[in-house]
């Protein structure tokens, strides 16, 4: 979970979401529904007639969480923060079922850390955690969680939240790499080593995983090792920012 400097990793793990049907119907530019009272509404406050269209207008029932849940995830995707946290807080508040609002709620907190709104980002997490209706949601958003936490400052909590990521998905290769971040600030390196050895195992291997275990391994004095990483991880970049030109 750090970059290549001591800060933590600054990717977010969301959802894929359920992907995208038939193109989108068109709509009247000035239907019936958008005639709003104006009592109620202030007409500057363009957010709070969508409000009132989706509580007024529109039955739950009616309403395509897993849809706005997508549409969130499509908003990350193309750094639209603001409108992500929008989307997915209707997706929350929508949503049929407690896996579909806990996947809104994770991916909500995505965008808030990625704006560094970090105590709206805990909000998020810890909602998504409460429902606790998927463990692979559950261990994403506790995963999230440590890191929100860590970069808030409380860092006493974070390991707390790493370890119980993995402990609910031994499997979770990224929730394997932020514990061992964790540990490895805390100076346990052999442990944040067995950490990293399983997030790789578990088919997670980015640049800054291994220059992470390069750290540890030159701290416990193994430096032929560690050099090897280092170009390792050399490497790794220059391939993924040729990847990422092509």
């Amino acid at each position: 979970m750090t970059d290549s400097d001591d800060s933590a990793d600054e990717s977010h793990a969301f959802s894929e979401g359920q992907g995208f049907d038939d193109p989108y119907r068109g709509f009247d530019l000035e239907p019936p529904e958008l005639r709003v009272d104006p009592d109620q509404v202030d007409p500057v406050d363009s957010r709070a007639i969508a409000d009132t269209l989706d509580e007024r207008q529109l039955p739950d029932e009616e309403v395509d969480a897993d849809r706005l849940v997508d549409i969130g995830i499509e908003y990350l995707q193309i750094n639209r923060y603001e409108e992500a946290t929008e989307t997915l807080e209707r997706a929350a508040r929508f949503a049929q079922s407690d896996t579909v609002e806990q996947e809104a709620w994770v991916n909500k907190g995505v965008a808030h850390a990625e704006l560094e709104e970090w105590d709206a980002a805990i909000g998020a997490y810890q909602e998504a955690i409460d429902l606790d209706a998927s463990v692979e949601h559950t261990a994403v958003a506790e995963t999230n969680l440590a890191y929100a936490l860590w970069e808030s400052g409380r860092t006493a909590q974070a390991l707390d939240h790493a370890e119980r990521a993995v402990e609910l998905d031994a499997r979770f290769a990224r929730g394997w790499y932020n514990r061992g971040f964790f540990l490895f600030e805390r100076g346990l390196l052999e442990d944040a080593l067995d950490c990293f050895d399983n997030a790789t195992r578990l088919g997670y291997r980015t640049p800054e995983l291994l220059e992470q275990k390069a750290q540890a391994l030159e701290e416990l004095g193994e430096y032929d090792e560690a050099e090897e990483l280092i170009e390792e991880a050399d490497a790794l970049r220059a391939e993924l920012e040729d990847d990422m030109l092509q």
